[in-house]
């Protein structure tokens, strides 16, 4: 489901609303369009992401276009770990590659807090990296959202 095609799901979320949350924004991630992606965050939005930390949708947009800039062929899968009230917990896997054609499976935990209006206002991400070989990919759709009979997280084992 695109997220254009939904109203904003505001919490307190239920278990389907806080999944469909989650495909929501694995598919904005997917887009890898920066300003598409900031819209889902408040304004004054603020993320850890491994040992960054960003404030405001300006400077998400900004980290956004480096990391695609340098993550090459990106591609996400995120599932629903836990929720409750405002926050969703979420783990998640993406495989990319940098310049040199070396490839990486990032694997990693985030924890999201909404405001009442729905948008993303703080995002804690905690991230590995695992270079892996072009031939232990795992995320082999077209660039852009992940189909809808994809194998996901649980489904691929990871």
């Amino acid at each position: 489901m695109a997220t254009t095609a939904h109203p904003i799901l505001v919490p307190p979320f239920t278990r389907e609303t806080a999944i469909r949350k989650v495909r929501g924004a694995e598919d904005g991630w997917n887009s890898r369009d920066p300003e598409r992606v900031s819209l889902a965050y408040s304004i004054d939005s603020k993320w850890r992401n491994r040992s960054e930390f960003v404030a405001g949708r300006e400077e998400i947009v900004r980290f956004l276009s480096g990391k695609w800039s340098k993550e090459l062929d990106y591609r996400l899968i995120k599932e629903l770990w836990a929720f409750d009230g405002t926050r969703i917990a979420v783990r998640f896997a993406y495989e990319s590659h940098d310049a040199t054609g070396q490839w990486h499976r990032s694997y990693g935990n985030e924890n999201w807090e909404f405001g009442e209006d729905g948008l993303m206002h703080h995002r804690h991400a905690s991230i590995n990296d695992l270079p892996i070989k072009e031939s232990e990919r795992l995320f082999h759709w077209p660039l852009g959202r992940r189909p809808d009979d994809h194998p996901g997280l649980s489904d691929l084992g990871l």
